[in-house]
């Protein structure tokens, strides 16, 4: 039985389908402090939701919205309300609630586990945890580790650098140079997340986040030489486990024949799990220096990330330039013809 089911959705996406109660407990269980109490169902729960839910309205009666399918919270206010019922209606308030198939139960703030829900957890197959966490923080960190968990992936061909702290993608064909780059890179300071095969999740409306292969960690390919350990060779300092993609630099061999961006006006975007970030065309040829064209790339990223954009500020400049053509300073004439240098 597997703990995790993926599906694809076409594009090489890779996504979630649902996930075992079982998995989610082992994930979680020493960063959440759970406590298992009820452990029936626990291998045959599934979930497929990353949101909770907190059942106030359901335990009170109104379950016509009720979000069964997802992970339900029960924290002080819905403690405190069973308490303050009578066993009968206590009783009554449970059996409604349980009427739906739940993936599981989480008491939060260590709060006493009533008998009542204990007998229903069994019965019913819900498994029950409890942690010490306070709802809000509880709510937050499992959120945290949901959103990472069904967030759409995709894998890509290419290197993943950190470079100055802006995360660079280097796409391009097979055997452009890609993985010679990305150890330049790292040998001038910077840090390699991944070679050659790049995963690539969304985790929020804007971000992307890029990680290597669980089994390629920081091994680099270079032809000629062979397998390289980046981690061994330049140290701990020289990797890291994954970093935001904020650029793709698309590796292209030189062609005449191709238009290429001059100025930088026109900033080319590209869509990543409908996520749009700049992307750039580099053409390539011998004894052009890609690795520290890499880092302005990064650094003039930086500048426009701190509201400076260095090809809108030329082009203002050109502008005036042309605007006061006729009324230009004669001091520079006069300096120059002074300069006896």
């Amino acid at each position: 039985m597997d703990d995790v089911i993926y599906k694809s959705d076409g594009d090489n996406i890779r996504l979630v389908e649902k996930m075992r109660v079982r998995k989610f407990f082992e994930d979680l269980r020493d960063k959440m402090h759970f406590e298992l109490i009820v452990d029936a169902g626990f291998d045959q729960r599934y979930f497929n939701q990353r949101d909770l839910h907190r059942p106030g309205l359901a335990l009170a009666g109104f379950v016509e919205l009720f979000t069964h399918e997802k992970i339900q919270i029960l924290g002080n206010t819905e403690n405190y309300y069973l308490l303050s019922l009578s066993e009968e209606d206590r009783k009554k308030s449970l059996d409604k609630v349980f009427q739906f198939p739940m993936p599981c139960i989480i008491i939060t703030n260590s709060n006493k586990v009533l008998p009542e829900m204990k007998t229903l957890c069994q019965k019913h197959n819900v498994p029950l945890l409890v942690t010490n966490f306070s709802s809000t923080d509880a709510i937050h960190l499992i959120s945290a580790y949901l959103d990472e968990v069904f967030a759409p992936e995709i894998s890509m061909h290419g290197s993943m650098v950190d470079v100055y702290g802006i995360g660079m993608l280097l796409t391009g064909k097979s055997g452009i140079g890609k993985s010679e780059i990305a150890l330049d890179l790292v040998e001038r300071g910077h840090r390699l997340v991944a070679d050659d095969t790049v995963k690539i999740s969304r985790l929020s409306e804007t971000i992307l986040m890029a990680r290597g292969h669980d089994t390629l960690k920081h091994f680099i390919e270079i032809r000629g030489v062979g397998i390289l350990d980046v981690r061994e060779m330049f140290g701990i300092r020289a990797v890291r486990l994954q970093k935001r993609l904020e650029v793709q630099v698309d590796l292209q061999l030189w062609d005449g024949k191709e238009e290429y961006e001059r100025l930088g006006l026109d900033e080319e975007m590209v869509d990543i799990l409908d996520v749009r970030i700049p992307s750039i065309k580099l053409p390539i040829y011998p004894g052009k220096n890609i690795t520290v064209i890499a880092e302005a790339i990064a650094l003039n990223l930086l500048l426009k990330i701190y509201g400076y954009d260095a090809a809108k500020e030329f082009s203002a400049k050109l502008m005036q330039e042309i605007q006061n053509k006729d009324t230009k300073s004669k001091k520079s004439n006069i300096y120059l013809e002074r300069d006896f240098e």
